[in-house]
């Protein structure tokens, strides 16, 4: 391939106009719906305020060095997953279509939860969710019957969903920095103010303090829990967004001459920021909750779907301001959706361009509107809330946790990259990347996480997750999570078009200089 034909790929995929904009798009994409409804959660069954050190830990050792992993990999091999993990070895292609196909489910079921914010947003005004939040949640709004499937529609979460769906379509098709970049920079400072705004609400309740000091109490016993530092290490991976082809895809788009490591750790260190924030407003709330009801704390914690429109409603309806504090908080959950699920979907389109030379118009397209006709016919059912569940469970353990264990030993054992990719972050990082990161990414991170997919594997084995039939777990839970890692290896042997090269970015090209 001629070098101006590389430069001009280069240009046809986009970039970030500056480093400040991919940080908030790659902060965007890793402050989620989970950082607001699981980290809280997590800390509070796994030892308080004692939980904080091992979480530390998991955040420098594993959380930041595989950052720097998926950095690497998509700022020196200038590609999408596939394309980078193509270009690192050519029989690695299929992890990256394995992660290409992870996003594309979470991207179906995601959407989903951000149009039931959406509504939230609007009930919050009127506490339309009357006494019983719950009964509300599943029998008004989603009309929940019996675990299983069927294809009964809910015309309100039909109209909710579509009109997601065309957001994302019209932000996806404005390309990177027009549409990606651009919603970055506007929705990531005003989830901030608006989140500071609920925190401080929530610190203002009645019965606060309690709820921040059953959050915070440290339970010092905890640590000598295995499980609790596996739960470390599984909630720093769930909440940065790494492992999956996001950090690739966005580090494609960035200069080459970008200081990669010094934004890792402000992207690492903002996200755990965000969360231990999420974690003082939800207990403040919840210790309001506990007094109100005059039930100790531990009663009323909850996470996921229970927190967030079970749980917050009810203490909406006895808070001082209770509608502005649901406003606020569902209004956060509506922007860390959206940032996010604009990122997962970025995935899929970038691959699906560089494999078949697409306009982005066209890939978006040819993207958004099957997933998204595929999420209204899931999700816009009576059966929906129970298909999310278990697809989230599943392709969360055993997609991202599994393909990212694979993905480093690959990478570090098979290929022996990591030498080449940290000679490539050191050129402009202001930190520098040696033996330590190598045997966090090639030994540590991967030795955590296998023990995080033993016991989680364990789990479900002994016990069938949260009691579904068997046949929905074996087709929405281990079929799916089988058929994406499979179809990733499938996909990689459709060949590449003619001018992509592929060896872009690896030590022996000659071209990489003129590239840079």
């Amino acid at each position: 391939m001629s070098t101006d034909t590389a430069l001009s790929q280069e240009h046809h995929r986009g970039a970030f106009p500056s480093r400040n904009v991919f940080i908030l798009a790659a902060i965007g994409s890793a402050v989620g719906l989970g950082n607001i409804w699981r980290f809280p959660y997590v800390a509070y069954k796994n030892g308080g305020g004692a939980f904080i050190l091992p979480y530390l830990v998991a955040l420098l050792v594993a959380g930041i060095a595989f950052l720097w992993l998926d950095y690497s990999m998509g700022h020196k091999y200038r590609g999408s997953a596939p394309l980078s993990f193509a270009r690192a070895g050519r029989r690695a292609e299929g992890l990256g279509w394995w992660q290409v196909g992870i996003c594309f489910i979470i991207a179906i079921y995601y959407a989903a939860v951000l149009a039931w914010a959406g509504k939230y947003t609007i009930y919050s005004f009127t506490k339309a969710w009357g006494p019983e939040p719950g009964d509300f949640l599943f029998g008004t709004v989603l009309k929940a019957g019996d675990p299983g499937v069927t294809m009964d529609f809910v015309p309100g979460i039909v109209v909710a969903l579509a009109i997601v769906w065309v957001v994302i379509a019209v932000i996806m098709s404005m390309g990177v920095q027009k549409g990606i970049g651009a919603t970055s920079v506007i929705f990531i400072p005003l989830l901030i103010v608006v989140f500071l705004t609920l925190v401080v609400q929530a610190l203002l309740l009645p019965g606060a303090a309690e709820g921040l000091n059953a959050l915070f109490t440290p339970k010092w016993s905890a640590l000598a829990d295995a499980s609790v530092w596996a739960a470390a290490f599984g909630q720093i991976f769930f909440s940065l967004s790494i492992g999956f082809g996001i950090m690739i895809t966005y580090a494609s788009y960035v200069g080459k001459r970008t200081d990669m490591t010094s934004s890792g750790l402000v992207v690492g260190f903002a996200n755990s920021g965000f969360e231990l924030l999420a974690g003082i407003g939800v207990f403040a709330a919840l210790g309001f909750m506990a007094q109100a009801s005059g039930t100790p704390v531990d009663e009323v914690v909850s996470s996921g779907l229970g927190l967030a429109f079970v749980a917050f409603p009810a203490i909406i309806n006895e808070a001082p301001a209770g509608s502005l504090l649901g406003v606020l908080f569902f209004a956060s959950l509506v922007m860390a959706g959206l940032t996010s699920l604009i990122s997962v979907l970025e995935v899929v389109i970038s691959a699906v361009r560089d494999k078949f030379e697409m306009k982005r118009l066209t890939a978006t397209l040819s993207v958004v509107v099957p997933t998204g006709v595929i999420s209204l016919v899931l999700f816009s059912t009576t059966s929906g809330v129970f298909v999310l569940d278990i697809m989230d469970h599943f392709v969360n353990r055993f997609g991202i946790l599994l393909v990212a264990v694979i993905s480093m030993i690959v990478l570090s054992w098979g290929l022996s990259k990591l030498p080449t990719l940290a000679d490539h972050m050191n050129k402009t990082g202001a930190i520098k990347l040696g033996r330590v990161w190598r045997i966090m990414i090639s030994i540590v991170a991967p030795a955590a996480l296998s023990y995080v997919l033993v016991l989680e594997f364990i789990a479900v084995v002994k016990e069938p997750y949260e009691g579904y039939p068997g046949w929905m777990l074996g087709i929405l839970g281990w079929g799916m999570a089988a058929a994406i890692a499979i179809g990733g290896f499938v996909v990689a042997r459709v060949p590449w078009r003619p001018d992509t090269s592929l060896t872009i970015g690896s030590e022996d090209d000659e071209k990489e200089e003129v590239l840079s």
